[in-house]
């Protein structure tokens, strides 16, 4: 595997500063998002926010990605491209996934906000997707292994039913949006690489009603679910450090 960065405490330090940004920028989504509002709009939302701060949307231009947030609707896993056509019901569950470089370094956080009122199914699926994050985030302990993490979410989702997103996964977060480790949702407890202080990272659980089949549209961004059901995301990036995984996204 390729070389992990270990953060210093002043990386940290603005790690949590690029973190927090991340994180408001994603509580506004949530409190702004409503039903008939493009998903154009809202990116608008964020994306001024975030340069209000005096940051840079990460995701605006990578790879040449076209928004500042990835908002998917329903059965849309991730990379969901914000749209003037494309209007947010009541009913709906969306994805809203938002990232923040700001001195040198980047934040990357996700939730899955229900719009109005939404099924039993739908409210089960986003609980249990957010609840993964968490058992995820407690394994990141020193000395516990990557293969932990992963097991971690996958068997508090995959008991529950529901299926896991393998085709894609979390990642090592820094002065690149993407850094080493790959975090995946599943794994091995005992394997993988060992976690040591200063590793910083981002779990992200993506979790399918029905399957872990995916299919990328012609787009060639938006994931959608192959079984048409819904797909709920959460994510925090973290700091792993002596007494215990600190959340850097936390609001």
């Amino acid at each position: 595997h390729d070389m992990v960065s270990i953060k210093s405490s002043t990386d940290l330090a603005k790690m949590r500063e690029a973190g927090q940004i991340a994180g408001r920028a994603l509580k506004l989504a949530g409190e702004s998002i409503k039903a008939g509002m493009t998903t154009k709009a809202l990116d608008k939302i964020i994306h001024d926010f975030i340069v209000g701060c005096g940051a840079i949307p990460s995701f605006l231009n990578y790879g040449g990605f076209p928004g500042s947030a990835c908002i998917s609707i329903n059965n849309e896993v991730i990379h969901g491209i914000p749209s003037h056509k494309k209007r947010i019901a009541e009913g709906d569950i969306v994805s809203v996934d938002v990232g923040a470089f700001y001195n040198g370094f980047h934040g990357d956080t996700c939730a899955t906000f229900a719009v109005g009122k939404i099924s039993e199914e739908a409210k089960e699926l986003l609980k249990v997707t957010e609840e993964s994050l968490y058992e995820g985030i407690r394994a990141a302990q020193v000395g516990a292994r990557l293969g932990d993490v992963g097991h971690a979410v996958e068997e508090y989702c995959s008991s529950r039913g529901y299926g896991i997103v393998r085709n894609y996964c979390g990642h090592g977060i820094g002065r690149d949006l993407h850094e080493s480790p790959e975090v995946p949702n599943y794994g091995k407890e005992g394997h993988g690489q060992r976690l040591v202080a200063g590793m910083t990272f981002c779990i992200e659980p993506m979790i399918n009603q029905k399957g872990d089949g995916i299919k990328v549209l012609r787009d060639g961004w938006t994931v959608i679910t192959e079984s048409g059901s819904l797909s709920a995301h959460f994510e925090h990036a973290i700091a792993v450090t002596p007494s215990g995984p600190v959340i850097l996204t936390q609001p």
